[in-house]
């Protein structure tokens, strides 16, 4: 009988509806006409309004960074209490099972209240209608936007069963302090999951988003604590309390325990970001699409359909598990920022677990900050000589017959324009292979790599992650390092964990990606080619190991029972580099100014070693 005195009301308010003005009748055209188009609006309730948190894992399962700007953790129906629910309906929308999306009594109130007042107050909105304000409209309140929730919460109603809307609702909701929905405003407000709160607590959070300013309980606790306890009334009103136990909840103490964002780690976390894109790239097939196109434009359109992809799956909020070994990142930074000192000198490092051929610790430089320049894999620059061992020396050994005892010429050497010197203007004559590398000779390396020619040269550098080589990079200065861009201590650190054993598989942080639901969505192939064969791989390590004896990278050490290294010196002494593996690790680091100068008067000191012997220890 209430409900049929409800449309009779309302049919009655037709007239003094029409005050309201042609706006708001055009609205409702417009509505009409465009059915399909707001079908499709309804529809849009399957999909996360508000972008849901990526959480990093590191390698033993614990949280080290959390991405987001709003904090949310959505939960089914059946994982909130039925005391929250019933506080929430008893407080919002009494009649909540029985309308159709709308109350029409509580609407003619209000609408009686604002005519009266001559002014818009009293909204009479319901849980539907406060979750399609939520999603669709603005707060404004205009009759003209008061209209269109109505059609909008009918749809609502024949799509969805009460307890999707409520799901949704309880989800949605704005709590203050960037936080969405009750799951996520329990382990905010209290760093326990809903289910771990206390009623009292429950009824607290409860409180907040009838006006999230008003009752922002970081501002104003007190408003706050005093809404709780009106909520608790109604659970009396309703016979879901007694007087006594309200008496008792209203006076159990409320201690907040706000949650702060975990942000660990950011040279790591940084990098693991990048590494995702690269990685949905790839299974997406994008990547693919974009190393085959020559097109500019093409290229620039796939990069950003990809980087929709990306923003799609974040959105939807997932779990990284990565490699990261804490305890070590935490160590290497400070020992690599207490080497460098307080001067504006810069390195960038990448560790590699040898067994797993994971990326366990990485720096992407000096007091690294999120969002700074990452120049463990953004900023390429000259490797020198420390290229060598992968540009020329390693293919040598595997397209020919020559052992590490042949002999090679010193002397000065030209291919063409190309008439390189060596460090310190020093020639030689013939000398051994072994003694070529250790002293780094560099007529003596454009001799070999002529020998192999260029594309076989590349036919190894090319199968090996080195971004920032190019087309016009196949030329002979390549055989010494000199490239158009450079690489980077991951692309140099990756190539070189090949000399382990032979065999290459990308180095890699991330382990898997999971949607909230625990299911792998993403992974790395379990890759591994052979790249070198036994027998190089033998001659590599000799030879790398010599240098740290014998050559010139003497101050390396390691306590693993094995360390081999090249060291990389640029054009006047603009760069550092060493890289090399111990039985542990295989490490690639530089040091250099951002905006490049000499550094000769540093050589010396041998910051680069300092910073190789902390790392891999």
């Amino acid at each position: 009988m209430k409900q049929v005195f409800g449309y009779v009301l309302i049919l009655c308010s037709i007239p003094l509806l029409l005050f309201v003005g042609s706006e708001a009748w055009k609205e409702i055209a417009k509505a009409q006409q465009h059915s399909q188009v707001i079908e499709k609006s309804i529809e849009l309730p399957e999909e996360t309004v508000s972008p849901l948190p990526i959480t990093l894992y590191d390698a033993n399962n614990a949280i080290f960074s959390e991405e987001y700007t709003e904090w949310s953790q959505p939960l089914k129906l059946d994982e909130i209490p039925e005391v929250v629910k019933e506080i929430f309906i008893y407080s919002e929308d009494e009649h909540f099972y029985n309308h159709l999306g709308f109350d029409v009594s509580a609407i003619a109130r209000a609408f009686i209240a604002n005519t009266s007042e001559q002014s818009i107050q009293q909204g009479g909105s319901t849980i539907t209608q406060q979750l399609v304000r939520m999603r669709y409209l603005s707060v404004d309140k205009t009759y003209e936007r008061k209209l269109m929730e109505l059609f909008y919460s009918y749809e609502l109603e024949k799509y969805y069963s009460k307890e999707q809307i409520l799901e949704m609702y309880l989800n949605e909701m704005y709590f203050s302090n960037q936080v969405y929905g009750i799951g996520a405003a329990a382990t905010y407000y209290f760093d326990r999951p809903i289910d771990q709160l206390s009623l009292a607590e429950m009824a607290f959070i409860a409180a907040i988003p009838n006006n999230p300013s008003l009752y922002d309980p970081l501002q104003n606790f007190d408003n706050t604590k005093a809404r709780q306890e009106r909520l608790l009334d109604k659970l009396v009103e309703h016979q879901l309390l007694t007087t006594q136990e309200a008496v008792m909840y209203k006076q159990e103490p409320i201690t907040l325990a706000v949650k702060s964002k975990i942000q660990n780690y950011p040279s790591y976390s940084t990098y693991v970001l990048q590494e995702l894109k690269w990685l949905i790239g790839q299974q997406t097939g994008y990547h693919e699409q974009i190393a085959k196109t020559t097109d500019k434009m093409e290229k620039e359109f796939l990069q950003l359909e990809l980087q929709k992809e990306v923003d799609e799956i974040l959105k939807q909020g997932i779990h990284v598990y990565t490699a990261l070994q804490p305890e070590k990142q935490q160590q290497d930074e400070a020992a690599i920022n207490t080497i460098l000192g307080n001067a504006e000198l810069q390195a960038s490092a990448t560790i590699i677990n040898n067994d797993t051929r994971e990326i366990v610790s990485i720096y992407g430089g000096k007091d690294y900050k999120k969002h700074d320049l990452h120049r463990a894999f953004q900023s390429p620059r000259q490797p020198g000589s420390a290229f060598k061992p992968i540009s020329v020396f390693a293919p040598y050994f595997e397209t020919t017959t020559a052992t590490k005892n042949s002999t090679v010429s010193g002397a000065q050497y030209c291919v063409g324009n190309f008439c390189p010197e060596n460090y310190g203007g020093i020639w030689y004559g013939n000398v051994t292979i072994a003694k070529a590398f250790q002293e780094s000779i560099n007529t003596s390396a454009l001799r070999l790599y002529d020998a192999i020619g260029v594309d076989t040269a590349f036919s190894y550098i090319d199968r090996f992650q080195f971004g920032s080589i190019v087309d016009k990079d196949r030329t002979y200065a390549t055989a010494l390092g000199g490239l158009t861009y450079g690489v980077t201590s991951l692309e140099l650190a990756d190539a070189y964990s090949s000399f382990i054993d032979g065999f290459y598989a990308p180095a890699r942080s991330i382990r898997k990606v999971t949607n909230l639901q625990g299911e792998t969505i993403y992974s790395w192939p379990r890759e591994r080619e052979e790249i070198w064969s036994a027998s190089t791989v033998n001659t590599m390590r000799d030879l790398l190991n010599e240098v740290v004896t014998s050559g010139t990278g003497k101050g390396l050490y390691s306590y693993s029972g094995y360390i081999g290294a090249k060291t990389g010196t640029t054009n006047q002494f603009k760069d550092y580099w060493v890289a090399g593996l111990t039985n542990d690790y295989t490490t690639a680091v530089w040091i250099g100014y951002d905006t490049p100068r000499s550094m000769q008067a540093i050589e010396k000191q041998k910051i680069h070693f300092k910073i190789f012997n902390a790392i891999t220890d």
